[in-house]
């Protein structure tokens, strides 16, 4: 009996994808639970699983198409009964169908007992990307599903009692051989450049992640009243600290003490004392927000993305250090989840760990306020009197107009700068 293969649900506010990459090719005999095809969406990678045992009979919707939640993509046929093949007397004779997952088949004493579908299930292409990114040799993960495929799940699982790694991550749930639902994937292999007859030229066909990022920042251009102010900030007292203290720290919590704990968490004091800049426009109205969900923008292959960290307030140093590590960590693996891009009310993104010495950050709508972070440089400032020589970075504030008043958005970056210099202001307004 034929089945329809459909698009899964996407998520929430998510319609429609993109077909990134069959991974069957049609008349191709398939596994339940095994991956079909990869989808891209706007903001994560989808796989469709099979839902039984059976053979790609049709592919009705290519690479490169945009499908709607519930669409048929393909239809997948039952698998030939039996195969007739030679005896070693010259007779013909049928070899028994392959029995159904979770029935009991007869063995010889010399076969053993685990010579069963186990072997016949390969690891999910999750497990295989995440296990060759951190060196984990995945024959030795047992897998834990009903067939005893290995997950995602179990390289995590086994990464986390062997080697003490990635403690931290919450990765979303795997669907199971039985389940519809798709999984966040990794993402599909980038689409071949296509060169022209001269070799002068090429063309690439832009992922739907970067085709969405590309509206969005012109939409926020478009709609948005945008400005940025902009200051410098001396970072002697933060690198000071951070010299005494990195090495217990990072013995009491498995974690290096970076920059980006100190900026949020002044990035929340600020946001405290000014709170049109923790606010978003809906119609008429101002929707001010008392949470602090902040977004890291995150640079991937497949573009910036902008995982949150929610209730930032209520976080210690570590547990921020510690979120944002593994959130940068999924983003780069594309393992993130919908709901770890939802819903931040502000954003801090650093182009300081690529060299950037100033820049002007553009809004992540609907947010009304970015703060850019840049590179520390050694360099004389006056003081006192004197011309010292002293680590300074430049930080810039773009916000949106509408909402947030120039002196404003000036005095909430020199918040920033005051609650930075100052580490003790910063842990009692943080």
């Amino acid at each position: 009996m034929s089945a329809e293969i459909r698009v899964p649900t996407l998520g929430e506010s998510l319609v429609d994808a993109t077909i990134a990459n069959w991974l069957k090719k049609e008349g191709e005999s398939v596994r339940q639970g095994e991956t079909l095809a990869e989808l891209e969406t706007d903001k994560i990678n989808v796989e469709v699983n099979a839902d039984q045992d059976g053979v790609l009979q049709k592919i009705v919707k290519q690479t490169g198409d945009t499908v709607s939640v519930g669409e048929v993509i393909g239809i997948l046929g039952e698998q030939a009964a039996a195969a007739v093949k030679p005896s070693s007397n010259g007779t013909s004779t049928a070899e028994a169908p392959r029995p159904k997952s979770g029935t009991m088949t007869e063995r010889t004493p010399s076969q053993p007992l685990t010579a069963s579908v186990e072997s016949q299930r390969p690891p999910s292409p999750l497990a295989r990307r995440i296990a060759a990114e951190y060196n984990v040799d995945i024959s030795q993960v047992k897998g834990s599903s009903p067939h005893g495929r290995v997950t995602r799940e179990d390289v995590i699982n086994y990464m986390e009692q062997n080697t003490g790694e990635m403690k931290a991550i919450k990765v979303p749930q795997e669907p199971q051989p039985q389940a519809a639902p798709a999984a966040p994937r990794l993402q599909a292999p980038a689409p071949q450049p296509v060169a022209d007859a001269s070799g002068r030229e090429e063309r690439v066909r832009m992922s739907r992640r970067r085709q969405t990022i590309a509206q969005r920042l012109v939409n926020v251009q478009q709609t948005a009243a945008m400005l940025t102010t902009f200051n410098e900030v001396d970072m002697s007292a933060i690198m000071e600290v951070r010299a005494r203290r990195k090495d217990a720290f990072k013995e009491r919590h498995n974690v290096s003490l970076g920059f980006m704990s100190f900026f949020t968490k002044a990035v929340v004091g600020a946001l405290k004392a000014f709170p049109r800049l923790n606010a978003e426009i809906q119609g008429n109205e101002m929707v001010i927000k008392h949470y602090y969900d902040i977004g890291i923008a995150v640079g991937a292959d497949e573009g910036l993305v902008v995982p949150v960290v929610r209730d930032a307030d209520r976080k210690s140093f570590a547990e921020i250090e510690r979120e944002i590590a593994d959130l940068a960590r999924r983003a780069r693996a594309n393992t993130l989840s919908l709901g770890d891009l939802q819903g931040g009310t502000f954003t801090i993104t650093n182009g300081g760990i690529f060299g950037s010495m100033l820049s002007t950050p553009i809004l992540n709508g609907p947010q009304v306020g970015i703060l850019g972070m840049h590179k520390i440089e050694q360099r004389p400032i006056a003081l006192n009197g004197e011309v010292v020589i002293r680590p300074m970075m430049y930080v810039a504030l773009s916000y949106d107009h509408r909402i947030v008043d120039g002196s404003e958005a000036v005095r909430f970056l020199v918040k920033i700068k005051e609650l930075i210099e100052d580490p003790e202001a910063l842990l009692l307004e943080g």
